[in-house]
This record gives structure tokens, C-alpha cells and sequence, in this order.
């Protein structure tokens, strides 16, 4: 394994994904989710490399800056420099896509919310490609972006889709921001606020509006074997898969169904989908872009400094942070408050 100082808090795949494979599969199969799973339990107690509130020179400040790292099927962290700024594409298609993804992210939070990358202090996006061998699995260090390339039966290169490299570099906004606990419904919300931020910046490439969007996440992530849509609806939670390889899609769509569970750091992956589903909702009664209305409303609430007051103090929970929507909503009109409410209490919030 990697040094432990590198080691991921934000795991994009769910261990009880993992699990049903290691039931469930072959033993090729098994033997690639047992090793993942290994390492996502590792990660799950170990603090992300603090960088996303370093300050950096004013020189990046306002500009893009990437870096692509060949881990080689390694698990030594960065590795290999092989792409930089301004570089032209290599013959790797894992590593142009992670480039070019890294590139609309940024420039999604730049256009859309003025913001200079993640930390708002002009930190640098690096990334890491061909992390060990046949890993399923990406995730956000605190310091970087880390992608397996898939076993090619279950789960494909994980590069492939714009909204998991979104989904995992909006954690280090969330860290540098309201600063979330990633544990129970404030881990949830941390990791549905990267959902979010991930169905945004896909919707913003494919220039969709909120009704035109399918509001799936990772939708090319799945080998086209599995009886799969993606990994999450946002629109219609537990319906994104149902496979004899993956079992049922578990996420709950309302609070009446809630999973209390001391799993998944008290099921963080599992009920990110109640506040995932409420935002989907409050986009689609806002209308126009998603990051016009509904997105302004979940960034400003993530920025406000009152919500981490609240959540250093009493931890952030689904309730209060959905409260500060509404206020931020307010700042819109009485009417968009109202649409918000109304969205949180169709998943049972409010």
C-alpha cells in the first residue's frame, strides 16, 4: 500500500457495493473488490492530506493549472509526471480524460460561481492514473485526484465519466469550505453536495438543463454486462442498478426510510441520496440550469459561515443544513424559498 499519510478519506465507490461483489462474483471478481475493499477500509479512518486550504503563489492564483501522474499500476502515490499544463494529449486515454475533465471542473466553478479552484486560493489539480492493478475504485486524498482503471467486467476505467472526477474534486470545496464530518448524515451531506457538484459540472459539458438532465451519476461507469443505469439516481433513488453481480440499488429516497448503520462511516454513501433527491427536485421546480438557481442556492449555503459554525459546533445534519437553503433561496424570492421547502419536504426534511 501507499505511505499512510497519502491515504483518501472521500472514496467514490460504496463498500457495500464492494461486499456484493465479493458474495456474489467469481474469484477473479471477488479477489479485485476484496483487494479494494481492503484499501477503502484503510481509508475510511485516516485524515485526507490537508492541502485544500494551503494558500498558494499568486502566480496560479488566476490560472489552471494540472498535472497528469502514471501511477504504473502502483500504489506509491504521485508517480510518474506524464501530462502538465499546456502539454499536448498522449496516446493514454485515461490520461486526456483526466486532464480535460479536471479543466471543465475548474472552469465550471470559475464561470459559474467566480471561484479559483477548489480551495478559492488557485491550488493546482493533480491527479493519478493506473493506481495498483485492476483497482475499482477513485477518490480525493486531500491533495489529489487517484483513479483506478477497473477490472473490465464490472467497472470500467474510471477516468470515463466527467461527473465522478467532478464529484471527487468538489470534496476538497466542501473541506475548504463548511468543512463536513464524514460521518452519518454529515458525511451524507458531504458526499451528496459532491453529487451534486458532479451532476452539475456533467450537465454544464453536455449544456442541459435541469429537466433536459438524466440525473444519473456515473452512468458510463458500469460495463455494459451489468444491469446498470449508473451508480446513483439522483432523481430516483435505488433504482440505478439491479444485478445478479451488485444486488439492489439500497439508497432510500425519503427520510421515513433512512439507514441507521454503523457501516459505511454510518452510511454515508447510502443516505447522501435523501438531500441528492432534494436538490434534483429543487432544480427542476427552479427550472432553467441547474447551477443558475438551485446550484447558486447549495454553494452559497456551503459557503455560509453560520453552517460551520453549526457544523464545528453540533455537526451538520440534513435539517439544518437544509434550513440554510432556504434562507439562501430567500435571497432569491419568497417563491424560490417556498420551491426549496417544498422539495425538502418531499424527501421528508422539512
Amino acid at each position: 500500500m501507499s505511505d499512510s499519510s497519502l491515504l483518501p478519506n472521500y472514496s467514490l465507490i460504496p463498500p457495500y457495493m464492494l461486499e456484493e461483489i465479493i458474495n456474489n462474483g467469481d474469484t477473479r471478481q471477488k479477489d479485485h473488490a476484496s483487494l479494494t475493499l481492503i484499501d477503502i477500509n484503510r481509508l475510511l479512518i485516516t485524515d485526507p492530506v490537508p492541502q485544500a486550504n494551503k494558500k498558494y503563489d499568486n502566480i496560479n492564483k488566476n490560472k489552471l493549472v494540472r498535472s497528469i501522474s502514471d501511477a504504473k499500476n502502483q500504489e506509491s502515490l504521485p508517480g510518474i509526471l506524464v501530462r502538465k499544463e499546456a502539454d499536448p494529449a498522449t496516446s493514454d486515454i485515461a490520461v486526456n480524460e483526466a486532464y480535460d475533465y479536471l479543466g471543465i471542473t475548474y472552469n465550471f466553478f470559475w464561470q459559474k460561481f467566480g471561484r479559483r479552484s477548489l480551495n478559492n486560493q488557485g491550488m493546482p489539480l493533480d491527479a493519478s492514473v493506473h493506481y495498483s492493478t485492476s483497482y475499482q475504485n477513485a477518490f480525493w486524498n486531500g491533495e489529489r485526484m487517484v483513479f483506478g482503471d477497473g477490472d473490465g467486467q464490472i467497472f470500467n476505467r474510471f477516468t470515463i465519466a466527467i461527473d465522478i472526477i467532478a464529484h471527487e474534486l468538489a470534496h476538497g470545496v466542501t473541506e475548504s469550505e463548511a468543512g463536513f464530518a464524514y460521518y452519518g448524515q454529515s458525511g451524507a451531506l458531504n458526499e451528496s453536495i459532491s453529487d451534486v457538484f458532479g451532476a452539475m459540472v456533467k450537465q454544464f459539458h453536455n449544456n442541459q438543463t435541469a429537466a433536459q438532465a438524466d440525473w444519473i451519476i456515473g452512468e458510463k461507469l458500469l460495463n455494459s454486462n451489468i444491469n446498470a443505469i449508473g451508480l446513483r439516481s439522483m432523481s430516483a433513488p435505488g433504482t440505478a442498478y439491479n444485478d445478479p453481480l451488485l444486488g439492489k440499488d439500497p439508497q432510500p429516497d425519503h427520510m421515513d426510510n433512512y439507514i441507521s448503520t454503523r457501516q459505511d462511516n454510518g452510511g454515508v454513501h447510502l443516505n447522501s441520496s435523501i438531500p441528492n433527491k432534494a436538490f434534483c427536485l429543487a432544480a427542476k421546480k427552479l427550472g432553467g440550469y441547474s447551477w443558475e438557481y438551485a446550484g447558486k442556492i447549495w454553494y452559497n449555503a456551503l459557503c455560509d459561515k453560520e453552517m460551520k459554525r453549526k457544523a464545528d459546533r453540533e455537526g451538520a445534519n440534513f435539517f439544518n443544513f437544509a434550513e440554510c437553503t432556504i434562507t439562501h433561496a430567500r435571497l432569491f424570492s419568497e417563491q424560490a424559498a417556498r420551491q426549496v421547502q417544498s422539495a425538502w419536504h418531499e424527501v421528508g426534511v422539512w
